[in-house]
């Protein structure tokens, strides 16, 4: 029953999310956010809920390959997202089609990977009040990094006014006035924190039973089960052209995982979170990370190529990066 248990908390995921984003696109169509801004914060946020229940519970039980396997693993399937979208839908050109003022929060997800990995590494054991000295600047680089993002000059100040203009589908949603879908935001998202729950507790008890290790169950199966919300936020802001929304809610997703990550360490009462960690089966996936994001950055900062075959390939080895790691990560 717990393989059902499971199932069933993400398929309400699935629903939440698919309400949630169209209740995002009126939001960001009707308030002074733009496409960027709500996924950034609101929708990157909301959509890392269940991440956060899972880490909080993983480390509560004493369970850091999963607490911390969940926030890196989620990374990287928040990529293989990207890619996929991007690689699929490769004559729409998305990424070029983005903002380039994305590049600001890939630089920041990119240099908060590599605290974590630097963590990994090294090990450190030291703690002040309580809280792990490497989760005390993981957290302190993400506070200067956002406060940072929103005073730097603009790359891109026209991208914004151009997607506004771009026709776009009908939202089932649409009619809502601004508040109105605020309120139905906030519910949605109450809903996917008590389905992150729900797939926590039931993938720390499949790795119990299948025996398979809680680094690989954390890094993949939990990790791209509490992905979902981030999965069907793009879909939809894709299906909405609201491309803006889709790139924000993945790179927001991520340098907000690792807040989340920071954040999980005072719970985790067997010494530091991250130092306690499997640290060659996360490090692998850490790694994996690195270089998607890399690529990323590329696509955000490249200019337009010369064919689509060109123009696809970057995402093309996101999706075979992200298969390799999740391979090596089940075969360490």
């Amino acid at each position: 029953m717990i393989f059902v248990y499971f199932l069933i908390a993400g398929i309400i995921t699935v629903y939440a999310s698919i309400k949630m984003s169209e209740y995002a696109d009126v939001i960001s169509e009707k308030t002074a956010m733009g496409g960027m801004m709500v996924g950034t914060l609101l929708l990157a946020g909301a959509t890392s809920l269940p991440e956060v229940s899972t880490s909080f519970s993983a480390a509560a039980i004493g369970n850091a390959d999963i607490a911390v396997g969940n926030m890196i693993g989620s990374n990287l399937f928040n990529l293989f997202i990207l890619g996929a979208f991007d690689f699929l839908l490769r004559k729409r050109r998305i990424l070029d089609r983005a903002s380039r003022d994305n590049i600001y929060t890939s630089l920041l997800g990119i240099l908060l990977t590599i605290l974590v990995m630097l963590a990994l590494w090294l090990r450190i054991d030291t703690q002040i009040l309580g809280v792990g000295l490497d989760a005390l600047i993981i957290a302190a680089t993400y506070i200067i990094g956002m406060v940072a993002i929103n005073k730097l000059p603009s790359l891109d100040p026209v991208a914004e006014a151009a997607a506004a203009e771009e026709e776009e589908p009908d939202n089932p949603s649409a009619g809502l006035s601004a508040k109105g879908a605020i309120i139905r935001f906030i519910i949605a998202a109450l809903v996917i924190l008590g389905a992150g729950t729900a797939l926590s507790i039931t993938g720390d008890q499949i790795a119990i039973i299948t025996g398979i290790g809680s680094s690989f169950i954390g890094s993949f199966l939990i990790a791209a089960a509490t992905s979902l919300p981030e999965a069907i936020a793009v879909f939809v802001a894709l299906r909405l052209n609201n491309v803006n929304m889709a790139v924000g809610a993945i790179l927001g997703s991520n340098i907000f995982n690792m807040i989340i990550l920071a954040l999980s360490d005072p719970v985790y009462r067997d010494g530091n979170l991250i130092a306690a960690a499997t640290p060659g089966a996360t490090m692998i996936i850490a790694t994996g990370v690195l270089v998607m994001s890399l690529l990323a950055l590329y696509l955000l900062a490249r200019k337009n190529s010369a064919s689509v075959m060109t123009y696809a390939v970057p995402s093309f080895i996101i999706i075979i990066i992200y298969f390799a790691a999740s391979y090596m990560n089940f075969t360490y």
